[in-house]
């Protein structure tokens, strides 16, 4: 996976291209490339932290009723 300047930097060259490539507004893309990352990347991890969080709940689950489950 790319680091995440490198991230930035594609994206930012995909949104100038996108608009034309207008000269003088690197600074721009930059920003809005960086700001398009960052709120993936915060969204991403805490949809994963909440799948963990659903399947260490689930697993807990199945244990008590396990435990609870006459041999």
């Amino acid at each position: 996976m790319p680091n995440l300047e490198e991230a930035i930097r594609e994206r930012a060259y995909h949104l100038w291209i996108a608009d034309g490539q207008p000269e003088g507004q690197a600074d721009i893309y930059w920003l809005n490339a960086q700001r398009e990352i960052i709120t993936t990347s915060v969204e991403s991890s805490g949809s994963n932290a909440a799948a963990k969080r659903r399947r260490g709940n689930s697993l807990a689950r199945a244990a008590d009723e396990s435990s609870t489950m006459p041999r």
